[in-house]
Order: structure tokens, then sequence, then C-alpha cells
């Protein structure tokens, strides 16, 4: 379901699905043939949110931001890249995450956080407020730490991960 909230709607990209169990609210925009899965909360209310193309968000993960105000002056928007792949039950909040990275499943990214292009953080991995994870490599651990390069083959993986996602929305689309 896409909300307004004051002046502020939802702006979906060209072949993106969104699933009706998903909540989008707000000044955020979704690339095109991006997805959504199912109980999604993707609220820009106080601030944006941007996802990029071919990315996507799994299910029951929530996505938020902070608000500008006396203690933030800036707040902390969220942006996410291209070929971005959020696993079942992330927790974005007010972080950039790059182009062609994996946040994995029940991951947690916190305010000013940033994910540089090509990387992979583990499950249930904790990325504190304000840490850059560098650019190829493998990110473990609460909080996160380091682990190592990445290989050949998982850098294949992360354009792979979010290209199946690609495939998969547009099935859900041609049966709806």
């Amino acid at each position: 379901m896409n909300r307004s909230y004051g002046d502020k709607t939802p702006s979906i990209g060209r072949d993106s699905y969104i699933d009706e169990s998903a909540v989008v609210i707000g000044d955020v925009v979704i690339g095109d043939h991006s997805s959504v899965w199912p109980l999604c909360v993707i609220r820009g209310d106080v601030n944006i949110i941007r996802i990029g193309d071919h990315s996507n968000i799994q299910d029951g993960s929530v996505l938020h931001v902070s608000h500008r105000g006396k203690f933030n002056p800036d707040g902390a928007e969220l942006h996410i890249g291209n070929h971005v792949t959020v696993g079942h039950k992330a927790l974005l909040h007010g972080c950039r995450i790059g182009n062609r990275c994996l946040i994995g499943m029940g991951a947690i990214v916190m305010d000013n956080a940033v994910v540089e292009d090509g990387v992979m953080v583990g499950s249930g991995s904790l990325v504190p407020p304000g840490k850059t994870l560098q650019t190829g490599y493998l990110y473990l651990g609460n909080p996160v730490r380091q682990v190592r390069e990445l290989s050949e083959s998982e850098i294949e993986y992360l354009n792979y991960a979010a290209e199946h996602y690609v495939s998969l929305k547009q099935q859900y689309l041609e049966t709806e």
C-alpha cells in the first residue's frame, strides 16, 4: 500500500513490484525494476528514502530515517543504490548503501553508516552509526567487523542475486 504523508507521495519506478501487504509512506522514490516484498515498511515521513534500480527489499524489512532537528540538524536520509539485495527482516535506518551490495537477513544498519559499493554484510550483523564499510569486503558481527575480501564468485553473486529478484518480481507482475 502506498500512502501519502503531508504533501509527499511515494514514486514507484517503471516495472517495479510492491507487494500489497507492504507499506510505503511519504517521500520515497523507488527506481525501475525494483521490488518490495511482503510485510515491508518503508517510511519516508520525516526525511527522504531513495531506492535505486534493480534493487529488492525482502520480506519483513523496515526502512526508516531520522528527522532534522536540534540534536541532528541534517537528520539522516536513507539511500540505497542499484542492484542491491536487502535480505529478510533487515533494518536500514538513515544510512547509505552503495551499488551491488547484499545486506544479509536480520542485519541492522544505523544512522549515517555508509556501505560502499560491492559489499556483503552478513546476516544478523550490526553496522553502528557513522561507520563506513569499504568496497570489496565481507563484514560480519555485532558490531560489524571486516572479515576478508570478497572472492570473484561472491562479487559475481552480488549482481546475480539482484537480477534473480528482477526475474521473480516480473513473474509476480505477470500473474496479477
